[in-house]
Formats: C-alpha cells, structure tokens, sequence
C-alpha cells in the first residue's frame, strides 16, 4: 500500500493482539509508528517491521501527535496513563479500550482535564480485519475527529457518530448485542434442520438469503419506532405469537433446546398484554425499553 503522503507520527499503546493489529496497520500506511507495552517483547514482531519501541509510557506518548490505546479495560488505561497524564498535554488520545458509556464520558472529562483531545471509539472487527476496510466507530469533538479523519482510515471505515463521547461504547454494546442474538438463531436454526440430517452448510446459503430480507424489515419498522406508531398492517404480533409456537413445537419434538424461542413468544406476550396485539412487530419496543416490572 502507498505511504499516506499526510501520515503524522502514531503511538499505540497495549499490544495484545488488537493493540498489536492496530499498529501493523498504522506501519502499513506509513505511519512512523511507536509502541509500547508491558510485556516489552510483544513489541518485537512490530519492531522488526519498523516501529519504534518506546521504554516508558511517557516516552511513548511524548514521541508521537497521536496516542491510540487499546487495551483490557479502562482499569487497565488508567493504571498506565494516569501517572504521566501531564504527557498528554497538546496531543490527541484516541481510546479503542472497550468499556461502558459511562467509562467513555468520564476518560473524556480525564483527558480534558490534563490538556488532551479526546476521541473514543470501538473496533467492530476481530484483529485480523484491521486494515481491511472494516468499521470503526468514534464519538467525541467534532473537529478532532475531523484533523485524525487520515490517520484513522489506516484502520479501517471511521464512522463518526456524534460529540456525546460515550456514543462509541453504546453503538458497540447495541450491535454486540444485535451480532448474539442473530448468530444464536442462527444456531438454532441449524440444530433444529440438523436433528433432519441437514448440513449447516446447506441451511446457511438459504438463512443469509432470509436476513437480507428481514434487514428490509429493519428500514420499514425504524420509521414507526421512532414515531411511536406500530401499523399492523404486514404482519401483527398476534400473528408472530400464533406462528412462534410452531417454532417450538418443532424443536421439542426434535429433542431441540426450546428456551430461545420461549424467550421470544414470552417477550410477545409481554407485548399483547400491554395491547400491541394489533400492532406490527416493531411494537415490541415498548416492553424492551424498560425493564419488566420497572416504571
């Protein structure tokens, strides 16, 4: 790949094997590219590579404009920055540290506090995607997005999601949760054509025909979630009910676990009782956006 002809100086702390991913990509492009981490050899694949291996963390963070952390959690970012947070001063952390909103908004407020510009943001890849196209999603100042826009394209698509800071974490935790769900139905599906002799590799060509069209579905409900308005005019829950009980049938006759979809004709139940029987699926909403029980 061509050196990126604008390719500022890049620091990436923690390289297990995303921090280690990160910066290989950073290489890749042209960045001349510092690393460092506590277990000094993790940096030599790296170093044979071109990059810089800084002895402290402050050492590493003063070489470069930009320092990108990613390690196991913000316990673990604090324990190394905080005693040189005043290294921060003047230049841009970008945090890749997966954690809660919350975290997010407070290392925000940390690194304000010690002179630095702040992004947060999420990896939505496993290691060997970096580099290759994949999303990355960040939220924090517009305008520090904007001025590292070049930089992070190394890494992958830059998706920008707003200023809050603790956007990233919560897209992340939402399409985390979005990843489980599809892919243990996906599993379940399989057992149960499989308790039939059928392959997972036949069944898989006909389930991602299938999403595609439920990703249709996607686009049509978003409009009626965010209006509050349900028409039941394809398909009502009501009718989901009736047809999720086949589902089950099938899988306990097949000696197939039942509980996800129990889970799922329950959670319909839950939203027939609150009087969405009527409505379309995407009512369901109502009872998910708070806990049962809850006000």
């Amino acid at each position: 790949m061509n050196p990126d002809r604008q390719a500022v100086a890049v620091t990436v702390v923690g390289l297990g094997s995303m921090g280690s991913a990160l910066a290989a990509a950073f290489l890749d492009r042209g960045h001349p590219t510092t690393v460092w981490n506590r277990s000094p050899h993790k940096a030599r694949a790296l170093v044979e590579r071109g990059a810089r291996q800084a002895a402290t963390p402050a050492e590493a963070i003063e070489a470069s404009e930009l320092t990108v952390v990613c390690v196991l959690d913000y316990d673990v970012m604090h324990t190394l920055l905080d005693p040189v947070a005043d290294a921060l001063a003047g230049k841009t952390l970008i945090n890749l540290t997966s954690g809660s909103p919350e975290q997010a908004n407070e290392a925000a407020h940390w690194a304000g506090t010690h002179g630095a510009r702040y992004l947060d943001g999420a990896v939505m890849t496993t290691p060997p995607g970096v580099g290759a196209g994949m999303m990355f999603l960040y939220s924090g100042a517009r305008d520090v997005f904007d001025s590292r826009r070049t930089a992070l394209e190394a890494l992958g698509d830059p998706v920008f999601l707003g200023e809050d800071p603790g956007l990233a974490s919560l897209y992340d935790a939402a399409l985390l949760g979005l990843m489980w769900a599809t892919m243990t139905g996906w599993l379940h599906g399989t057992a149960l054509v499989g308790a039939e002799k059928t392959r997972a590799t036949d069944f898989t060509p006909v389930a991602i025909r299938w999403l595609t069209t439920v990703a249709g579905f996607l686009t049509t409900y978003a409009p009626q979630v965010d209006a509050g308005r349900y028409p039941g005019d394809d398909a009502t829950i009501d009718v989901q009910i009736a047809t999720v009980d086949h589902l089950i049938h099938a899988a306990a006759h097949r000696g197939v676990d039942t509980a996800l979809p129990e889970l799922l004709r329950d959670t319909m139940r839950r939203a027939h009782r609150a009087g969405h029987g009527s409505d379309s699926y995407a009512a369901v909403i109502e009872v998910l956006k708070r806990q049962e029980g809850g006000k």
